[in-house]
């Protein structure tokens, strides 16, 4: 059974750093494509940022790019978001999601990070960034 279970998010006033934790259990953790969401209240599911666990591929949302880093530890089977010079626009719920795959899609360079092109996901960390 495909576990994802977030951490890390908080309250942190505009500027500040936080980082996320997502801990990967079920299935081939070297072999997926993962990546991070978030959703505002009202707005539409968002991809932040996307990697491949198996290689060192990396996609990043315009909005987040210079702030946030995504990064993964294979031996601890844990994808991490470091977020950097939060803003306010950055409040929401974040998603982890995982999709089993020998390398993330490469129409995310294109069409950017999608919602449809995983099929796991966690419950969520709330972030909440004050002005």
């Amino acid at each position: 059974q495909v576990q994802l279970v977030e951490s890390g998010g908080g309250s942190v006033q505009a500027g500040g750093s936080l980082r996320l934790s997502c801990a990967a259990s079920g299935y081939t953790y070297s072999r997926a494509c993962m990546g991070w969401f978030r959703q505002a209240p009202g707005k539409e599911r968002e991809g932040v940022a996307a990697t491949y666990t198996g290689g060192v591929s990396t996609y990043y949302a315009d909005s987040v790019k210079g702030r946030f880093t995504i990064s993964q530890d294979n031996a601890k089977r844990t994808l991490y978001l470091q977020m950097n010079s939060l803003k306010p626009e950055d409040t929401a719920m974040y998603y982890c999601a995982a999709q089993a795959a020998l390398n993330c899609p490469s129409a995310m360079v294109v069409a950017g990070i999608r919602p449809g092109q995983f099929g796991y996901w966690g419950q969520g960390t709330q972030v909440t960034v004050s002005s």
